[in-house]
């Protein structure tokens, strides 16, 4: 049988023993008829709020969160909508803010792909820095008793409305919701706090649980320091098509998404896999390795102790070069050693909750990597470098067994693979 697997904006094909593998993606759903219409129906009858163009006064200023290039929200295309349903405040006084979260700045060009064209020359687009103290202002003190400081455009608007992609992510369950807000537009000290070692290693900071899940817990709280008026969530297919609208308040729009999610996404399996094939659900998830990491912890769920784990992702854009993520992983010997600093007393690095996911996967499977990064880089990373990912399969089949059973997870973290006897879809 012939699998399509998603890499960057071309896509690879890979030819498997059909008898052996078993596919591991979401059940796809149509992309909505007239997504337009669709917009219109759910800003005008929200999830227990206001319609979207009574939640703003013409006098007031408004802060307007979209996600930044690392996220297949399909901001050009809501942006405009939203727009005119806000067309009676003056242009002036809408900001959007583009929630980088801890990532890298957000370059010119990639400001138009986000945003649209028409609406990067013709709106005031604000580039969140976590790392810039003139940019940021007082939010309130987060769940650790800790100052939290936000975006200085969003803290100081009169009504926040925030844009986001519901789908399953492995810390939070779920994004969307008030992931927007914290980390996307918080401060780079309480980043760090959210991302400690003690959260990240929480069993219950995983896939598919909200309930529970310590990452969530605080996303909602710190989140939800200044107010948030509007919420405009969605579902995608594998065409990047808009299959579902959530909006309205924040909690109960992010739980309608989450459901439908939780429902198309999450696919049992009866027992672990020797071998599984993954990727990064290409582009623009993909561009790095840093990102890639939601990938191989997909695919770590259902693979079998000591397993292998073959990973395609284009990485394009390095580990990036940015950030801490790279110098983790090249200092260390071992994935093991790796892990003993990270959750050492009194370790904070940025980025270090990357690495600590990675090295989780690590120690469980041995990972394989097919992508744009040199092969040395990729070693001293603890992966092993793929160059022909047919060849790369032969010889882990010779290793395990010609007749070792493969899953194959096509779409990478947009799907929720999980042993059925080990858990329950939220418990």
């Amino acid at each position: 049988m012939q699998v399509t697997l998603q890499y960057g904006t071309t896509n690879l094909d890979l030819a498997l023993p059909e008898a052996q593998v078993t596919v591991l993606a979401p059940r796809f759903v149509p992309g909505l008829p007239d997504e337009e219409a669709a917009f219109r129906q759910a800003v005008r009858t929200p999830i227990e709020a206001r319609p979207l163009a009574e939640s703003v006064a013409p006098g007031e200023r408004v802060a307007i969160v979209v996600a930044d290039i690392t996220r297949p929200l399909p901001s050009g295309r809501l942006l405009p909508w939203i727009l005119q349903e806000l067309g009676h405040v003056p242009p002036e006084q809408i900001t959007i803010v583009i929630g980088t979260g801890s990532h890298r700045a957000t370059t010119p060009s990639e400001i138009g792909a986000i945003v649209g064209e028409a609406i990067a020359s013709g709106c005031r687009i604000v580039d969140h820095s976590a790392f810039d103290d003139s940019g940021l202002a007082p939010a309130g003190i987060g769940i650790d008793g800790q100052p939290v400081y936000m975006n200085r455009d969003y803290v100081e608007a009169d009504r926040r409305v925030i844009l986001g992609f519901v789908e399953p992510h492995f810390m939070a369950g779920f994004s969307g919701g008030y992931k927007a807000v914290f980390p996307g537009v918080a401060d780079i000290g309480a980043i760090m706090r959210y991302h400690d070692a003690r959260t990240i290693g929480h069993p219950r900071s995983t896939w598919g649980l909200v309930e529970g899940n310590p990452t969530q817990t605080r996303i909602r709280h710190d989140g939800a320091l200044r107010p948030v008026d509007f919420c405009v969530n969605v579902t995608l297919n594998r065409r990047k098509e808009i299959t579902g609208f959530y909006c309205g308040d924040v909690l109960a729009a992010h739980a309608a998404g989450c459901a439908f999610s939780r429902e198309t996404a999450m696919i049992a399996c009866d027992a672990p896999f020797p071998i599984v094939i993954t990727t990064n659900s290409g582009y623009p998830l993909d561009q790095n390795l840093y990102q890639a990491v939601k990938g191989m912890s997909a695919a770590a769920q259902v693979v079998a102790e000591d397993g292998y784990i073959a990973t395609a992702a284009r990485c394009n854009d390095g580990f990036p070069a940015h950030g801490n993520f790279k110098r983790l992983l090249f200092e260390h010997d071992s994935a093991q050693a790796l892990l003993d600093t990270i959750v050492s007393p009194g370790f904070s690095v940025y980025d270090q909750w990357e690495a600590q996911l990675l090295a989780g996967v690590l120690l469980k499977a041995r990972v394989g990597l097919y992508s744009e990064l040199p092969p040395e880089d990729v070693r001293r990373a603890h992966l092993e470098p793929i160059a022909d990912l047919s060849e790369t399969l032969e010889a882990e089949l010779r290793r395990a067994g010609r007749d070792a059973p493969i899953a194959v997870l096509p779409e990478g973290p947009m799907t929720i693979p999980y042993v059925a006897e080990r858990r329950t879809a939220d418990g």
